[in-house]
């Protein structure tokens, strides 16, 4: 007599299993965090080396020349661009600790509730709302500087960790050069003709998804940069082309990125004295408003057909897991989640009903055709 039957063994032994997956996971995401960014660099210049391939006569021949092509570029941004960006740079670098005392001993709370008296007065506030105004920065002067410094301390720590950056290109190459034997080999694992039908499937969709996110991504950052510099430029604000090129680089961290980057800006603005800052703040507003709703969706399509509600999930859980990586990965993670959940849903038809046609589940099989 034995305490387990089979198929409860067969629960456990897969649930441990799980468990033991999870972990390994968790515990080496800092490298497979390294490994993904690998692999959308690597659908980022793949377009490029498919058109290239047949003009040079071999992928490796194809791949060298669009990293050649790519320092080149490097190379001619760093010398036109490089150097007023490093110098903006080393100037707020130096000015930084300055701007850092006014938030740990709260000068920062007062600038602001002066700014916002001066303000009031200019649109005709009330004394008593202007009053309340300076009141609540009062009360909640320690607040603002706890905030200012956490901000300060997390974009420290985010900064450290960019050096593994510099290792995408490298790893980058090997997925380029063997990625289609790695997707033979992952079909070559499954026996049954549904399941490798299933495999292939969620592999294609995942393809298109990947593809078509990371171009949109580099897209959007680039007309960020490209309208943070000129309008920033234009008004004359200190450190407008760094800020500009750190409002492009936050673009790739969805949601939370353009709020820390506009954040920054304003924080910048203030703190330097800048006297055109409505001016910025509503600036920052209106190009918030047309990325968000003209430019993204036309750039980025149905490639992800997130609920906002999961974007937001994956958003919290990835800063939980792995910071500002996983928060920048969360979207495309949970949009790879809900294609393997929509492919299954179909195989789970198939096994159960036979082969679907053109009018079972159309709306789910014409997603995966997009």
């Amino acid at each position: 007599m034995t305490i387990l039957d089979s198929r409860t063994s067969r629960v456990l032994i897969t649930a441990f299993l799980f468990a033991v997956g999870f972990g390994f996971v968790y515990a080496a995401r800092r490298t497979l965090i390294l490994f993904l960014f690998a692999i959308f660099f690597a659908y980022l210049i793949n377009p490029a080396v498919l058109r290239l391939e047949k003009l040079v006569r071999g992928r490796g021949r194809a791949i060298a020349v669009i990293y050649l092509l790519l320092l080149i570029g490097l190379a001619v941004f760093g010398f036109l661009v490089g150097p007023r960006i490093a110098r903006q740079a080393a100037r707020l670098g130096d000015a930084l600790p300055g701007l850092m005392d006014k938030a740990s001993t709260g000068q920062i709370s007062g600038q602001i509730g002066q700014i916002a008296v001066e303000f009031g007065h200019q649109r005709g506030w009330s004394d008593a709302t202007q009053n309340g105004i300076q009141n609540f920065l009062k009360n909640h002067r320690e607040d603002l500087s706890h905030l200012a410094q956490r901000i300060g301390v997390r974009a420290a720590e985010s900064a450290k960790e960019l050096w593994v950056l510099f290792l995408v290109p490298i790893l980058a190459i090997f997925f380029l050069r063997d990625g289609s034997s790695f997707h033979e080999v992952l079909l070559a694992m499954v026996q049954s003709r549904n399941q490798r039908e299933f495999l292939q499937d969620v592999l294609r969709d995942m393809n298109q998804m990947l593809a078509q996110f990371i171009r949109a991504q580099l897209t959007l950052a680039a007309l960020s940069f490209l309208a943070y510099s000129s309008v920033l430029g234009v008004l004359r604000m200190p450190y407008a082309l760094m800020l500009g090129t750190a409002g492009g680089a936050m673009e790739f961290v969805p949601v939370v990125g353009p709020l820390l980057a506009g954040a920054a800006m304003m924080a910048v603005a203030i703190l330097t004295g800048y006297p055109h800052w409505p001016v910025v703040l509503l600036f920052l507003i209106l190009w918030r408003l047309v990325q968000d709703y003209v430019i993204s969706p036309r750039v980025m399509g149905g490639s992800v057909e997130l609920h906002p509600l999961a974007a937001l999930f994956g958003i919290l859980a990835g800063g939980e897991i792995a910071g500002v990586l996983g928060v920048y990965l969360s979207i495309p993670v949970m949009a790879s989640l809900r294609i393997v959940w929509r492919r299954w849903r179909i195989y789970a038809e198939k096994r159960k009903f036979g082969p679907l046609n053109e009018y079972s589940f159309p709306q789910e099989l014409g997603r995966g055709r997009t």
